[in-house]
């Protein structure tokens, strides 16, 4: 039995409706359990130091009831930063010009699905993760980048037919946007 999904289009998206609240690591003061504060630059955004702390590997969650009150409302005020889509686009913009980028840009300004951005070795992400094999075009360039350097980050974008790798080399270099045909 063949499946096919039909996609609705995204008429109300915008980078703007998509930013998202600002993120924050989430830690305890040591010795005053039970409580969790948010982690800023330099200690808790209500104001105590990073050493008084002890981090924890998620993130502050405001409205959770063990959050702490100031950490709270000062977490809420931050802005808002702009989400995966917007900040995509903003790295996509430094690519070579043609049409898989440009369609890759009018995707991404229409909410297009970023499915995976990751950062890491790159015998690692190009063996697991970037599918090189299922690319048809923008291949040569997308193989070279990921074997001529150590590390390396890429996103995985669907769109309508296609699956759009953008890889993301370190420094200077500009991403490299390949493509395929997007599983069903």
């Amino acid at each position: 039995m063949l499946v096919r999904v039909i996609e609705v289009p995204n008429d109300g998206w915008s980078f703007a409706a998509a930013r998202e609240p600002a993120r924050f690591g989430a830690c305890e003061v040591n010795g005053a359990p039970g409580v969790e504060h948010a982690v800023g630059a330099r200690g808790t955004l209500c104001g105590i130091s990073a050493r008084h702390t002890t981090l924890y590997l998620h993130l502050f969650v405001p409205d959770a009831l063990q959050s702490c009150r100031r950490c709270r409302q000062q977490a809420d005020a931050v802005p808002t930063q702009p989400g995966a889509q917007e900040r995509l686009h903003g790295r996509v913009l430094d690519s070579a010009p043609g049409t898989m980028r440009d369609e890759l840009l009018a995707a991404l300004r229409t909410g297009a699905t970023v499915r995976l951005w990751i950062n890491g070795r790159s015998a690692d992400l190009a063996k697991f993760y970037a599918r090189i094999d299922e690319l048809t075009e923008g291949v040569g360039p997308a193989a070279e980048a990921f074997a001529s350097a150590a590390t390396i980050g890429l996103a995985n974008v669907e769109h309508d037919l296609w699956r759009f790798l953008v890889v993301l080399p370190e420094g200077d270099a500009p991403p490299i946007v390949a493509r395929g045909p997007r599983d069903r």
